[in-house]
């Protein structure tokens, strides 16, 4: 093997999500990132077949099942990491409180987990990026979603309890 693919190896063993080819791929790993993170905290998982449904992962706590979409971010943008939650670049459709109830981002470089109820990035307008994990506070609302941050205790909020964060 030449220097060069040694240490392209190298580098990213240490940024496992440069391995992927795809976004699709990186996703897949990050929804079982999640899952594993999810079990550790003492949830039950569930995981739909296939990808008809409108969230990622299910989680069953006493009974009540929340839906989880589960996104990520590697895309620093000088404060912290942007965070976008569309659907995808072919729907226009944004995500709605009736397809699921928590958004789950994992900031891949800190390996930090995002816990942000559906209400907070959906209502009362629409959030189409935020910025995580900040880096630097340029602006006095920058750490607003900071609360967030491994709020693994969410799983156990009803879909109800989930909806009234956005008041908060």
């Amino acid at each position: 093997m030449s220097n060069h693919s040694d240490n392209h190896a190298d580098n990213n063993e240490n940024q496992p999500w440069k391995n992927f080819k795809t976004f699709k791929q990186r996703g897949e790993w990050v929804e079982l990132q999640f899952m594993a993170a999810a079990h550790l905290h003492g949830y039950h998982i569930l995981k739909p077949w296939g990808d008809s449904l409108q969230y990622d992962v299910g989680t069953e706590q006493s009974g009540r099942l929340l839906r989880v979409q589960v996104k990520s971010s590697t895309a620093r943008n000088g404060t912290g990491y942007l965070c976008q939650f569309r659907r995808n670049y072919l729907t226009e459709e944004p995500y709605s409180l009736d397809m699921l109830d928590l958004f789950a981002t994992y900031v891949i470089p800190e390996n930090v987990w995002y816990l942000i109820p559906a209400a907070v990035i959906l209502l009362p307008t629409l959030k189409v990026a935020v910025t995580l994990c900040p880096i630097t506070a340029r602006k006095k609302d920058r750490y607003k979603y900071e609360h967030y941050r491994e709020a693994w205790d969410l799983l156990t909020k009803s879909r109800r309890q989930l909806a009234n964060h956005v008041n908060r």
